[in-house]
């Protein structure tokens, strides 16, 4: 995918990208290639993570970049038009409907785009051709699905039931890691792997996250390991053109 934004200075505008996860925050500043010039900050997740508690830590980590010019924000639940519709890992029930891009535009006064932060992962490492799928390995399960670059309506697979009443989420996030070991959750990687290879036909799929380090099996020619640093770079890529059309209606 091409970024097609209008760049009025030598860097072109300065996109503060906030990675919203629940284990940890993290900001960083890109220049106009998706590049980080600043950062990344990170601060662990607040135990409680309300979201005036989870706003103001961003707050705090966006103060040492000084000056930029918007925000791209990957939130890790279902975000529509600019609010949070679920969020598995911070607790729903606080954050359901919680305008997270206008309390970020009050704070900071700058223009916010959001996306789930599977979709902003999947946004700094597809090629942009094809059905491309990403997930992430972290507290949870991301996943997104990309049609020629494109994002596609998201679904929320990470709370789809997938073993025993288990879901997504628990069956491979980071406290399934924790109680069954590497081996296992390895073993359990490849079953999810053979249920989205089925479900889905991708032609690529990305994993990323912070346990992608962590995955220890024999991947197909077009199964990619790809850096968790994406869930940040990827930030630039909301504010390409050829999506303005997903947040038409205040995205």
């Amino acid at each position: 995918m091409e970024i097609t934004t209008d760049p009025p200075g030598k860097r072109g505008k300065l996109t503060l990208a906030i990675d919203v996860g629940g284990t940890r925050l993290k900001a960083g500043l890109l220049d106009q290639k998706g590049e980080m010039v600043a950062g990344p900050n990170r601060v662990d997740t607040p135990p409680h993570p309300t979201p005036q508690i989870v706003v103001d830590a961003l707050i705090g980590l966006a103060a040492p970049f000084g000056h930029f010019d918007r925000i791209s924000v990957g939130f890790p639940g279902v975000v529509r038009a600019g609010q949070v519709l679920t969020a598995p890992n911070l607790g729903t029930p606080e954050w359901r409907h919680f305008p997270l891009a206008a309390s970020l535009i009050d704070k900071l006064g700058k223009p916010v785009r959001m996306l789930n932060d599977a979709e902003v992962q999947g946004l700094g490492v597809i090629a942009g051709k094809g059905l491309e799928c990403v997930i992430t390995l972290g507290t949870g399960m991301g996943f997104a699905l990309f049609q020629d670059g494109r994002p596609a309506p998201h679904l929320e697979l990470s709370q789809h039931p997938i073993h025993k009443g288990k879901t997504y989420d628990q069956f491979i996030g980071v406290a399934a890691f924790k109680k069954v070991g590497r081996a296992r959750w390895n073993r359990r990687l490849q079953r999810v792997l053979a249920n989205i290879t089925t479900l889905v036909g991708f032609d690529t799929l990305y994993i990323g996250g912070g346990n992608a380090r962590q995955v220890d099996i024999s991947l197909p020619s077009n199964v990619r390991l790809v850096s968790n640093e994406a869930g940040i770079t990827g930030g630039v890529r909301l504010w390409d053109r050829a999506l303005d059309p997903v947040f038409a209606v205040g995205g």
